[in-house]
């Protein structure tokens, strides 16, 4: 009978312990994934940190989406060059809203601690990046950002908007940026 005890309690923690392997599996996977896109973002840089132009598309304005991120992952791994760094983004990706002037009790965005940079971002309608809808505050490694409340009140619907994330060093300089796809609903 002690057999069958120490039996089923190793099923258990195998099951747990497969558990948490496919779990870490999709974390790695998503890490990549975003890596990707701060990569793409990022490479091409010469000397003294200034952007090299390439008969390419200007990468900066790839958004990617849900849609296209096989895509822009199957561009980067075809390239020979592979530069420093990346940006894992934890956030929402729709943001409600009870009205245009309220605090979002489900908008999130984190700066994961095993980032290297902290973070600021602006949010644009998609039709208009010229004006901001909202600017964070720098988010810190390890920090999150909760409740947020826009900085131009919004009518009632639901709006197509980009986040730009600005990766920044310790004096606060944008070392790159990230684009990002956000949905915001305002209810009235």
């Amino acid at each position: 009978m002690a057999n069958k005890s120490e039996t089923n309690g190793n099923n258990v923690n195998s099951s747990k312990a497969g558990k948490n392997i496919i779990i870490a599996g999709i974390a790695v996977i998503i890490l990549l994934l975003v890596a990707v896109v701060v990569l793409l973002l990022t490479r091409g840089t010469g000397e003294m940190g200034k952007k090299e132009v390439t008969q390419e598309e200007d990468k900066r304005n790839i958004l990617v989406t849900e849609d296209n991120i096989e895509e822009v992952a199957e561009d980067f791994f075809s390239q020979e060059y592979v530069p420093p760094g990346y940006f894992s983004a934890t956030m929402s990706n729709v943001w409600h809203f009870k009205t245009g002037d309220a605090e979002s009790e489900d908008a999130y965005v984190a700066n994961d601690k095993a980032n290297s940079n902290d973070v600021f971002f602006d949010v644009f309608l998609s039709e208009d990046e010229s004006n901001p809808i909202y600017k964070s505050p720098v988010i810190p490694l390890g920090s999150e950002l909760k409740k947020i409340k826009l900085d131009t009140e919004l009518k009632q619907g639901t709006y197509d908007c980009v986040m730009i994330y600005h990766l920044v060093d310790e004096e606060q300089n944008t070392v790159s940026t990230v684009r990002v796809g956000l949905t915001i609903e305002v209810e009235q």
